[in-house]
């Protein structure tokens, strides 16, 4: 379990973490979100002790980490796939980390076969793509069989296969009772490997709660409707106070009447309809509306 507790850290007059509290339960996948800038790769460095908080406290099962003699037995993680000497070989890798921290070397040949790397195992990360960086990072993450998992942005560089196999693989380790944090900007795998999820913005706690909870408090919906009559339709749905976004394949987006009125009101206008349907709030949409007055970093208009 990790517990975080009025977590603060101050970088020269930058706040990066403001009094910080949640906690991340075993035996499912927390999904740790924000958007740039929130403070997530801060909190996971204070959470690793590669940097010290400012104020607060961190434990990972009851402990800092940085008290535990060979960490890769308790906690293990992958922030930066990149961070490999690129003149060794992911063996070579592996084997060093197993050795500093006690771990059966057997145990090498056991997390290479796991991530699918065992062909590759004797050459230089040099000349891994980002997929294969990954996936050793991975096999960094399991080598000491740990029972607290972190990982930042695992899927950059996946191939499809790959990124199915990293779902299946989070919530396995998650239904052996593991701990399982994951951050990442990647809704759409939220929604399918996150059980629960903790949301920052501007280095403060937004929400922490289920994915399902998350979602609900999304307040956005909006009705599809496909019609070969999208001006006639946009002029009536217009008149009685929707907004109708015109889309692509005879297709509007109307915000503002519930689909039974829109049905109505076509019916009596004589306005033929292929499709009528409501698309409630998803992941995204919950995520864009409630970390909007926390996004650090805006892109313009273009000119």
């Amino acid at each position: 379990m990790i517990e975080v507790n009025e977590l603060t850290k101050v970088y020269g007059g930058k706040t990066a973490v403001r009094n910080l509290s949640f906690t991340v339960h075993p035996g499912r996948v927390t999904g740790f979100l924000g958007p740039n800038g929130a403070g997530k790769s801060t909190t996971l460095r204070l959470l690793l002790g590669l940097n010290a908080p400012t104020s607060g406290s961190v434990t990972i099962d009851g402990r800092p980490f940085r008290t535990r003699p060979r960490g890769l037995r308790h906690v293990g993680a992958l922030l930066d796939a990149g961070d490999v000497h690129g003149g060794r070989t992911a063996h070579a890798h592996l084997r060093a980390l197993a050795r500093s921290n006690h771990i059966p070397s057997a145990r090498v040949t056991e997390v290479l076969h796991e991530v699918g790397l065992t062909q590759a195992a004797r050459r230089r990360v040099a000349g891994y793509s980002l997929g294969m960086r990954q996936r050793l990072g991975i096999a960094t993450a399991l080598l000491g069989d740990p029972p607290v998992l972190l990982f930042d942005e695992p899927l950059n560089g996946l191939d499809p296969e790959g990124v199915l196999w990293v779902r299946g693989l989070f919530r396995r380790l998650a239904a052996e009772g593991r701990t399982v944090f994951v951050s990442s900007h990647l809704m759409t795998e939220m929604e399918n490997t996150a059980d629960h999820l903790i949301v920052i913005g501007r280095g403060e706690l937004i929400a922490a709660e289920s994915l399902t909870d998350f979602a609900a408090r999304g307040t956005r919906q909006s009705v599809t409707v496909r019609t070969p009559h999208g001006t006639k339709l946009t002029e009536v749905l217009t008149a009685e106070g929707a907004h109708v976004q015109p889309q692509h394949d005879d297709q509007l987006t109307v915000t503002g009447l519930p689909a039974p009125r829109i049905g109505e009101l076509a019916l009596q206008h004589r306005v033929l309809l292929h499709e009528l349907s409501t698309r409630t709030a998803s992941l995204e949409d919950a995520f864009m509306e409630l970390t909007a007055d926390s996004t650090e970093y805006l892109a313009g208009e273009p000119r």
